[in-house]
């Protein structure tokens, strides 16, 4: 079994690429535990939230990053948040029973969106493109060739237990003194098997898949499944729907109740609350009273 919810980054310095393996256990299971997801739907979101790990740590930045997927097809939404602190929660939204498919069939007409939001009021960084490809990791390197023009080979799995990932990504305006030195890389990636992925040690895997090159590697960074969600921000939420429909909605159901589709904690407001919020009574000073 790999070691517990760690990213391994390493360095190949003679050819210029820098790679990355993470394995998800205990974060992964965390966001499993939320919600029973159909087979199919939990692979692809399996694969997201490794995908988004590894994405994460090649940035460096104070903030949040999203791997978002909206479509029209049986996955409708897949949204993947991790922060500069190592964090990640994760969540899918489909409709019916989708049975184990290519990308394209459970994403029909999808995008693929990334955020880099750096937090502190300042401008985030977003990136679209069509979802082309029948996995998620060639779709990822579809999105690199196009919006980032970076060289980027992912390879993906996930089941009930462990999501994984491996990266590898040439470096930026760096003269390789190998020329063929990425194309080796990527071919000996692309060897790996998913089972290997889930099971094998990252000192395993990189043994396995580069032992005749140097690779330098760097202190493993521990993950672990964090939400952000708050009653003040479930507060702001409820504000922003405008307070005629939020006076409507309480005079109709009563006490509210919000649900938090990361982690399932759920917020509750009484009328004591609803009538404070529309006084202008500020979201943290009426959650005090909980």
């Amino acid at each position: 079994m790999p070691e517990h919810d760690f990213l391994h980054r390493f360095l190949f310095e003679q050819l210029a690429v820098r790679g990355e393996i993470v394995q998800l256990d205990t974060t992964w299971q965390t966001v499993l535990a939320r919600r029973a997801y159909p087979p199919a739907i939990r692979r692809v979101l399996g694969e997201a939230s490794a995908a988004a790990a590894l994405l994460a740590a090649t940035i460096k930045f104070a903030g949040r990053l999203t791997l978002q997927i909206q479509s029209a097809g049986p996955l409708r939404l897949l949204v993947v948040q991790v922060t500069s602190e190592r964090t990640l929660r994760a969540l899918a939204r489909w409709e019916g029973e989708p049975e184990t498919a290519a990308l394209n069939d459970l994403c029909a007409g999808g995008r693929l969106i990334l955020t880099l939001d750096p937090g502190l009021g300042r401008e985030p960084h977003q990136g679209v493109v069509s979802l082309d490809g029948d996995t998620l990791a060639s779709a990822l390197e579809t999105y690199f060739a196009r919006s980032e023009q970076l060289p980027t080979r992912f390879q993906l799995a996930a089941d009930e237990r462990v999501a994984a990932g491996l990266l590898l990504q040439r470096m930026p305006e760096t003269q390789s003194k190998d020329p063929d030195g990425w194309n080796r890389l990527a071919t000996l990636a692309a060897t790996l098997r998913p089972a290997e992925l889930l099971e094998l040690e990252p000192t395993a895997l990189l043994h396995r898949l580069f032992h005749a090159e140097e690779v330098h590697r760097f202190a493993p960074e521990r993950f672990s499944f964090r939400c952000n969600c708050s009653r003040e921000r479930t507060a702001s939420m409820l504000l922003a729907l405008g307070s005629d429909e939020l006076r409507e909605t309480a005079d109709e159901h009563g006490d509210l109740h919000v649900d938090c589709e990361f982690c399932g904690h759920r917020y509750t407001f009484d009328s004591i609350d609803i009538a404070g919020l529309l006084a202008g009574c500020p979201p943290d000073a009426c959650a005090l009273r909980h």
